[in-house]
């Protein structure tokens, strides 16, 4: 294998769907010696303002949502530029597309561009290497497998009910690979499956956005409650085997220094009250953005409150953004980063994040989107950075089970030498 042939050769884009049948940028990078990658861009439904700009054509073709204009600059403007780079120099490259963009927030070349270009680079330079990605990626080290977040149960955008709080998460951690907890978690899955119908009707089991279900629930706590049958019925341990988790995303829900839940006008000390009561009766390992994403003061009092028994993590918060995330570091505002690479715009700059991360003892759990897409770039990434979960929706809808078997496609290439994260999570919090 010769130098030369990592040298990209031709680049180009083309606009597809995805899951919510919306269009997004693919990428593709050619390089001299025969390997070809490719990158798709997700798109999420709750977006946190300082997130990077996806590039849309506007009009009333595809509803406004088209990505013409992207690809076109993607074609004409920085395929050029790539062209006759060594596709290994991922940082160059990913600076490269960050000065041409020349703006803060992707908004020239558009975040769906750079994003889909980015991971095309790294699986074309991955496979020339002859490579799995998550071994390019991460090295020979990279072996462990992350705890998976199911979002079984949907709520604020995401879905057509009356619940506020956007996912409710079972987190089968306690087994010993990451095929059993995926068993464990589907098992639950069908449970909870029978349960809603039976209780709601068949309408309750209908899915929404991220393959969870949308019942007609009216509070947290009627959903959790839910949870906690269904993994008793599944044959397992809540807790023990099995915790829960929610993402708030409480951005949706803030306006004028109050918080909107279940009919009521919160303050903040209120807010956090009631996440209290729900971790004391629920076995919560995980909230996720649980004020807005400018209310530092919020998070920084969920950590005091509850960062013995539940990871606080920063999603609209932090966007992935290296600075951003040194700054909670520095107000104690968070023990956990979501990670999500069209969010910041390029691989490097997500990389940085979890770096910043890691240097600061706060834990990364790398991320889908609401709207994504087959595109399984996120399991490979989630194993190479060694990441304590993986966020990608529940075992259902094609676009999220094509990451959890990818993820156990790795787990049977690594053999033996695999290892899960599982036990990992007790370290990080205390009680349970």
């Amino acid at each position: 294998m010769g130098v030369n042939d990592f040298v990209i050769e031709r680049v180009w884009g083309l606009q597809v769907l995805d899951s919510r049948g919306n269009p997004t940028v693919k990428a593709y990078v050619k390089l001299a010696g025969g390997s070809l990658g490719w990158g798709i861009a997700p798109s999420g439904a709750s977006r946190g303002e300082r997130e990077a700009v996806e590039l849309r054509d506007g009009g009333s073709k595809w509803r406004g949502k088209g990505v013409s204009r992207a690809v076109s600059i993607l074609n004409t403007v920085v395929a050029p530029r790539l062209e006759g780079v060594d596709a290994r120099r991922q940082a160059q490259i990913d600076r490269l597309l960050i000065e041409l963009d020349g703006t803060p927030n992707k908004s020239r070349l558009g975040g769906n561009t750079t994003t889909a270009l980015s991971i095309a680079v790294s699986r074309a330079a991955a496979a020339q290497a002859g490579l799995e990605l998550f071994q390019y990626l991460g090295g020979a080290g990279a072996r462990r497998l992350p705890i998976p977040l199911l979002n079984v149960i949907n709520g604020g955008v995401h879905a057509g009910n009356e619940l506020d709080f956007q996912e409710f998460m079972i987190i089968p951690y306690g087994f010993e690979s990451f095929t059993e907890a995926m068993r464990a978690a589907v098992e639950t899955y069908g449970e909870l499956r029978s349960l809603l119908k039976d209780r709601y009707g068949a309408s309750a089991v209908n899915v929404g956005d991220e393959g969870g279900f949308a019942p007609p629930m009216r509070s947290a706590e009627e959903a959790l409650k839910t949870l906690v049958e269904a993994v008793e019925k599944a044959g397992y341990q809540p807790g023990s085997e099995i915790a829960l988790g929610i993402d708030a995303a409480a951005s949706q829900l803030y306006s004028n220094g109050r918080y909107s839940v279940e009919g009521k006008s919160l303050s903040r000390e209120e807010l956090l009250s009631l996440y209290q009561r729900l971790v004391e009766q629920y076995p919560i390992v995980y909230l996720e953005d649980p004020f807005s994403e400018d209310d530092y003061e919020g998070f920084k009092a969920a950590v005091d409150a509850l960062s013995t028994e539940t990871i606080i993590v920063g999603d609209d918060l932090l966007v992935t953004n290296p600075q951003r995330v040194k700054e909670a570091s520095t107000l104690k505002a968070v023990t956990g980063l979501l990670v999500k690479v069209n969010q910041v715009g390029t691989l490097t700059e997500a990389l940085e994040a979890i770096q910043a991360a890691r240097d600061r003892g706060i834990v990364h759990i790398v991320s889908h989107r609401s709207g994504d897409t087959e595109d399984t770039f996120i399991a490979d990434l989630a194993v190479a950075t060694e990441a304590l979960m993986i966020k990608t929706g529940a075992p259902a809808r094609g676009e999220r089970t094509s990451k959890y078997n990818r993820l156990l496609e790795i787990e049977s290439i690594l053999g033996y030498s695999a290892a899960y994260a599982g036990p990992e999570l007790r370290g990080v919090i205390g009680r349970r």
